[in-house]
């Protein structure tokens, strides 16, 4: 992956840490919470198909904007956190060069393949 990438990355991580302090929770919430998305490799226990659709739900960066955006629409602040979390989280991934999953192996993403 080129460095190029890997600093856009490393500034989208640093704007959702910039959108989590906007936020009224504590940072033990943000380190608490970071890795909760990779729970959509979970699907990866069925098979690879339903494995990389979870994953790829988990760690979608439209979704994460979305989520981010009705919360402060609506006045939600949890889910305002989970889209903040969602962007980090993918950011941080991203950064190290794991995309979204092809469903033909987990190595397989839109980045390339991995190792």
């Amino acid at each position: 992956m080129k460095l190029s990438l890997k600093i856009e990355e490393l500034f989208m991580l640093a704007l959702g840490c910039y959108l989590f302090s906007t936020l009224d929770y504590s940072w033990w919430w943000f380190i608490g919470l970071f890795l909760l998305p990779d729970i959509g490799m979970l699907g990866y226990v069925i098979n690879t198909k339903v494995g990389a659709f979870t994953y790829n739900i988990f760690h979608h960066k439209g979704i994460a904007i979305v989520l981010y955006m009705l919360g402060l629409w609506l006045g939600l602040p949890y889910l305002s956190l989970a889209g903040i979390l969602i962007f980090s989280h993918t950011s941080f991934d991203r950064m190290l060069g794991y995309g979204l999953k092809y469903h033909t192996d987990f190595k397989d993403t839109h980045l390339g393949k991995i190792g």
